[in-house]
């Protein structure tokens, strides 16, 4: 996108060539070569910003009147033929053309046809596009974050809806994949929900950072010297105060490279709950069942059922990653203040808003749609040894040494592989010849349920903890 400030040229210069809407040329003998027009169009993806583009010429306008350089009349008028172009964007009754170089110029030609060209080339006055676009997409940022927001509520939800629904349910918890300890199917899920509230957390500072700082009326680096007021601009946009600083104001895009590291990080704490939901869908596991709505076939196995939107959920984490590792490679050593380089800022976040807004209802659908097999996990929460931290504990209890204990507990496991049989079938002849430790009330802890409930402190993974946790992440995500 073209953001060299159009208030630079004179402003009786005009541009004849047939279709050319250039903010820019009265300098220029002659016009731009066909191979630097086409390198130069950004319509085809900075259109988005048109709504915002006439938000903000609204405002401008305004700011415009108060410092006296629109008379009232001319206000109404102009006012009346932003509302016209406005209705005909929205219709697609005007659009951009091929001689147009970016949403800004496009929509100034068109005011021009609505209004003509001395009052359409008003509005021009005070403003360049360096200030402009940088506004414009913010507040489009702000808008479809809010949206991205909604949608990570929705997927909050179904994950506390399946935890809720499988509240007293085991499952084994695992660590390097290896059985570890039995844990409540219910606090794994919200294992995964609690990256995304925090992910709503990001979202929510990011929108107070930036809405603090509207680069409206930074002019194209330095600001304007006709009167105009920002603060009233930025109210008008939404915003809660303009830049202090007009070059950073047009200059910096740190606003949209965080952006892009917090859709990334909601595309990466997805693609983790994705890799699980993969696992748990094969045989080996069996532990879920897809809804025939959420997955897909194969065209030559009949009896395949693919979880095809968790591997798309996986995949399109990289590129996530992808777009905002290209974004921070385009920042990184630009000298201030605009450079023509920011054109390249909008479409990788772009695609990570439009990824966003088509990955997560479909892998929220997946969510609250999959049916557990509670007997299958129940049946593998204590295997693999999976009790021998709680006889470690037991004996830590009874006074023993935590190092003692651990060994104790290892020498248990030890004996067990030899035999081919778990803790539980050890006889209390076996446990008194390991250790004198290990008198028969050790099998107190043998059991999953006792297991799980004696872990009660807080982020525990007992039920009556996981019922809290439950409470507290609604409340959070609703918050």
């Amino acid at each position: 996108m073209t953001e060299q400030s159009p208030s630079d040229a004179p402003s009786g210069a005009q541009n004849d060539a047939p279709g050319d809407s250039r903010l820019w040329g009265g300098r220029f003998a002659g016009g731009p070569s066909p191979e630097l027009t086409e390198l130069s169009r950004s319509t085809h993806f900075d259109w988005r910003l048109a709504p915002y583009d006439l938000q903000g010429s609204r405002a401008h306008a305004q700011v415009l009147h108060a410092a006296g350089l629109l008379r009232d009349d001319d206000l109404g008028a102009m006012l009346e033929g932003i509302d016209a172009l406005d209705a005909d964007v929205a219709s697609g009754a005007f659009a951009a053309q091929p001689g147009d170089e970016d949403v800004h110029s496009a929509l100034e030609r068109g005011l021009m046809e609505r209004l003509g060209a001395d009052l359409g080339g008003r509005l021009r006055a005070g403003r360049s596009r360096n200030a402009q676009v940088a506004t414009l997409f913010t507040m489009y940022l702000r808008e479809h974050a809010a949206r991205i927001g909604e949608l990570l509520r929705a997927l909050v939800g179904a994950l506390a809806d399946q935890a809720e629904r499988h509240l007293g349910a085991p499952m084994p918890g695992r660590t390097h994949l290896q059985h570890a300890q039995p844990v409540l199917l219910s606090h794994h899920l919200l294992a995964h929900a609690w990256p995304l509230v925090r992910d709503l957390d990001r979202l929510a500072d990011w929108d107070a950072r930036v809405a603090g700082g509207s680069p409206y009326g930074s002019g194209a680096l330095a600001g304007s010297s006709l009167g105009l007021d920002p603060e009233k601009v930025a109210a008008s946009l939404g915003f809660t105060g303009s830049t202090p600083n007009s070059i950073d104001g047009t200059a910096s895009r740190d606003f949209v490279a965080e952006l892009a590291f917090v859709l990334a990080q909601v595309g990466v704490d997805v693609s983790r709950l994705a890799e699980e939901i993969i696992l748990w869908n094969t045989k080996e596991f069996d532990f879920v069942t897809l809804d025939d709505g959420y997955s897909t076939g194969s065209s030559i196995m009949p009896q395949k059922k693919n979880p095809d939107i968790a591997e798309l959920a996986r995949g399109k984490a990289g590129r996530l990653i992808g777009n905002l590792s290209g974004l921070l490679a385009t920042l990184k050593a630009l000298p201030l203040a605009y450079n023509r380089d920011l054109q390249e800022d909008k479409e990788p976040v772009f695609d990570s808003v439009d990824t966003l807004e088509v990955l997560l209802p479909a892998f929220t659908g997946m969510v609250r749609t999959l049916t557990f097999h509670t007997e299958r996990m129940a049946a593998l929460a204590p295997q693999g040894f999976a009790l021998a931290t709680d006889v470690a504990e037991w004996l830590v209890r009874q006074g023993v040494p935590f190092r003692v204990a651990h060994e104790v507990s290892g020498a248990c496991v030890q004996v067990c592989e030899q035999r081919g049989i778990e803790l539980w079938d050890l006889s209390d002849d076996d446990f008194a010849a390991i250790s004198p430790h290990l008198t028969p009330d050790v099998r107190s802890v043998l059991s999953v349920e006792g297991s799980i409930a004696s872990r009660d402190g807080r982020g525990g993974t007992a039920q009556v903890r996981v019922a809290e946790q439950l409470a507290e992440v609604r409340a959070r995500a609703a918050s």
